[in-house]
């Protein structure tokens, strides 16, 4: 069965919150360098506030450099039924952070995960250049099938991300900027901090 990306809900319909962020560090750059009119030195620029993103019925948790936006997005599976993705988005210095979960419902047949992870890169695939990904990787991700993917997309920017299902939990984190940005220290910790809940 084929998901495809939903549609956001209007601004009025936002007003729901159900993000538990936690900051995890807060690192300050000298009183002294915040004080000069010039830029500090990068070693005594004032540091992000990371955050523990906790998704809905703790599904996921995963680490952000800064407090995201959270949005409810309502969809319909191919048989009809409707249920929503929880979507907590970030924009940070030149990238943006997108971390994304739904629970199937159980009309969507999961006894063939690979199958569904197929569907959603197939989907996402249309939106990139040449309508198809430059890489991919199947493994498995805290038990549970998953996929690594990049592609290119208009305009010069990349899309790295990751997709997996466990159960009928599906767990989407993406990461869009410059190709030179895709494995920098704040992208590597965004992805590798992932823990998903039963």
């Amino acid at each position: 069965m084929r998901l495809s990306e939903p549609e956001a809900r209007g601004p009025e319909e936002h007003t729901r919150r159900g993000l538990l962020a936690l900051p995890l560090v807060l690192m300050a750059g000298a009183p002294a360098a915040q004080a000069q009119l010039k830029p500090p030195p990068p070693s005594q620029a004032p540091q992000s506030v990371w955050y523990a993103v906790r998704g809905p019925d703790n599904a996921f948790i995963v680490d952000m450099p800064g407090e995201p936006v959270y949005k409810l997005i309502d969809t319909v599976s191919p048989g009809g039924t409707k249920f929503v993705y929880h979507s907590y988005s970030l924009d940070y210095r030149r990238l943006s952070f997108v971390a994304q979960t739904a629970l199937y419902p159980a009309d969507v047949d999961v006894s063939q995960p690979k199958l569904n992870l197929q569907s959603v890169l197939d989907d996402r695939a249309q939106r990139l250049v040449g309508g198809k990904w430059t890489k991919i990787e199947w493994r498995e991700v805290l038990g549970a099938p998953a996929a690594e993917s990049i592609g290119s997309v208009a305009g010069g920017s990349m899309l790295r991300q990751l997709v997996l299902l466990k159960g009928r939990r599906y767990v989407s984190l993406a990461c869009l900027g410059p190709a030179d940005s895709l494995r920098t220290p704040e992208v590597e910790r965004f992805f590798k901090s992932l823990r998903v809940g039963v």
